[in-house]
């Protein structure tokens, strides 16, 4: 907890005077968009869950069609405006811990390993099928499978996957 208040210090410590109208505007257009885009995210998947015939399918619903995880995206999204609001302060740096610390546990310690693994489990090959096509992440285009990828097709290292108990290109 200690570690996540690195951010909101760093935005105070900056202070009012340094803040320029366009780090306020950048970060106010961060926040809104991070917070409409997990909003949205959290409706389409509970939305889809709802729905009796789509247990063990794996969401493909508006912005799921383009991450896996667009809840986590956005949240993470969210620790960039107080980046932002400390831009050209001493103060960046250590506001630059929020989104490093966030991906550091999404990726590494909860979330995306749990949740990656625990729809494996629930959802066995339909969601393999989802992880080919599908960013991790950044919400991104769908990419065709593996086994249909034809050469104008990114690789899927262009697409870091994630995939338990094998290391994460992200």
């Amino acid at each position: 907890v200690a570690l996540f208040s690195v951010p909101f210090l760093a935005a105070i410590m900056a202070g009012r005077e340094s803040f320029s109208a366009l780090a306020i505007g950048v970060a106010l257009l961060i926040g809104l968009l991070s917070i409409v885009g997990e909003s949205v995210a959290d409706r389409q998947l509970a939305r889809f869950r709802a729905n009796p015939a789509n247990r063990g399918q794996a969401c493909r619903d508006g912005l799921w069609r383009y991450s896996r995880h667009p809840n986590y995206f956005f949240e993470w999204l969210h620790w960039w405006a107080y980046v932002a609001l400390a831009a050209g302060t001493p103060w960046v740096l250590p506001a630059l811990a929020g989104p490093l610390l966030m991906l550091l546990f999404l990726f590494r310690l909860t979330g995306i390993p749990y949740t990656e693994a625990q729809a494996l489990r629930s959802r066995g090959d339909a969601y393999r099928r989802y992880q080919e096509t599908t960013s991790v992440f950044i919400p991104w285009f769908p990419r065709r499978s593996e086994s249909r990828a034809c050469s104008r097709w990114p690789s899927s290292a262009a697409f870091p996957t994630y995939s338990p108990g094998r290391e994460s290109a992200a």
